[in-house]
């Protein structure tokens, strides 16, 4: 029998209901004939089953290694890992580990990026304290701040990231309005972004930097540095990230992950942390799960020391690089001759952004959404990368993703899309009687 008395739900029960992603995978799994151009997975083809049974064989392969891989592991994570990734990161910033600055005790092993996001909003923010975000953003990232009960305010972007003269206004109006002390952090996804596909521009991450410092009037003005796409680059300049304009490492926080590189599936992501939050990291995450999976952190180390992460990285680019070019390609050809439609066209990561006319609408309840699925194709609404509903969130942009879909796949989602838009270009033009 069913009791009367209601149960009572937490404030961050409360923050984190209806998430989008929930209903996107909904759709996908009531329509499996509709061509997702909306889910952010990686491509199947590219999982590295022979690189993770080599690496796990040479872990098991050994009585010990395999059972010092099979314990239970450190919240912070795998120590040989934690020194890899130093070694990796220098590589990436084109330095050397002495330079680099930073050791092994600031780096935190997650399951995931994800994870570290949320750790990071966890310790970080009260209810009623400030993130800094691009308009738009990464949508699930907003969902962690809605979940510590965190207000996200929004800088408005452009086709070289976060504008920094926008971002000082803000801080400005913030400050007028008594609100600067509420101002904890300020996130960027830092490389081809979900879900813009943009680049912040060298000068901007210096600058961003610089505004950081300037505006730490009540107390440290922290950087969320989101470098999940970091190494899926497959042309166009390579930028520094913006955690190397932090000379003194105590103000940015840089994430990555494995999830999109090599692989979803055994979930491992890492944080470099300045040296304050080490302790209050773990913390919290000692209360979450004693460390990430060991044994999968163990597979990532093996599989960078043998080489074979670096093998498959440069496969992974091909691949999707070849889905870039034919998303793009397929854009051209099928949303060209309708007007008012822009794209950009990014040099790395998952997606490619879309910009309809202001009168046609792309969410959920929006006659395109409707028209697109019963044609046969799915993207991501732009509203809901957008973490703070208002004047600046746009109601006429899709997130396109070229992740999961083969070329063909791709090829004919586009084509789908473009007749789902020209029809509804053509309804909302007619006059009503």
């Amino acid at each position: 029998m069913t009791s009367s008395q209601p149960i009572l739900f937490s404030q961050r029960r409360t923050g984190t209901q209806d998430l989008a992603i929930s209903f996107l995978m909904q759709q996908a799994v009531e329509n499996p004939q509709v061509i997702s151009l909306a889910a952010g997975l990686v491509d199947p083809e590219t999982l590295p089953v022979s690189e993770v049974l080599q690496a796990a064989g040479t872990i098991l392969g050994s009585s010990a290694a395999g059972k010092g891989a099979l314990q239970y592991g450190t919240t912070a994570g795998y120590l040989r890992l934690r020194r890899l990734l130093i070694e990796h990161m220098a590589k990436m910033e084109q330095s050397n580990v002495e330079r680099l600055g930073v050791n092994h005790d600031q780096v935190l092993l997650t399951t995931g990026s994800q994870q570290f996001l949320s750790l990071v909003c966890e310790v970080l923010l009260d209810p009623g304290d400030i993130c800094l975000v691009a308009g738009p953003t990464y949508f699930v990232f907003a969902g962690n701040l809605s979940g510590v009960g965190a207000r996200a305010v929004t800088i408005p972007s452009d086709e070289f990231g976060m504008r920094m003269d926008e971002l000082e206004k803000t801080l400005v109006q913030l400050e007028a309005a008594g609100d600067l002390p509420r101002v904890k952090m300020i996130y960027v996804v830092s490389y081809y972004d979900n879900p813009g596909g943009t680049c912040l521009a060298t000068s901007r991450r210096e600058q961003l930097v610089q505004i950081a410092e300037k505006w730490s009037r009540h107390q440290r003005l922290l950087i969320l540095e989101d470098a999940a796409y970091r190494e899926l680059r497959y042309d166009g300049p390579e930028f520094p990230s913006v955690w190397s304009f932090d000379e003194q490492h105590d103000r940015v926080l840089y994430t990555q992950t494995f999830s999109k590189t090599f692989s979803p599936g055994i979930r491992v992501g890492f944080g470099i942390v300045p040296q304050e939050l080490v302790v209050p990291l773990c913390d919290r995450k000692g209360n979450e799960d004693f460390g990430s999976s060991n044994f999968a952190q163990h597979l990532v180390a093996t599989v960078i020391q043998q080489g074979l992460y670096a093998s498959h990285l440069q496969q992974v680019r091909a691949g999707y690089q070849l889905k870039r070019d034919t998303m793009l390609a397929a854009a051209d050809k099928y949303f060209r001759d309708l007007p008012g439609v822009s794209w950009h066209s990014p040099h790395g990561g998952l997606y490619v952004w879309m910009t309809l006319p202001e009168n046609i609408r792309t969410g959920f309840e929006s006659d395109l959404f409707k028209k697109s699925v019963a044609e046969g194709v799915m993207y991501v609404p732009g509203e809901l990368c957008y973490a703070q509903p208002g004047l600046l969130q746009k109601q006429n942009q899709m997130r396109l993703s070229f992740g999961v879909q083969t070329p063909a796949g791709i090829d004919l989602g586009m084509q789908r899309l473009a007749k789902a838009v020209g029809h509804v270009m053509t309804t909302s033009s007619m006059p009503s009687r």
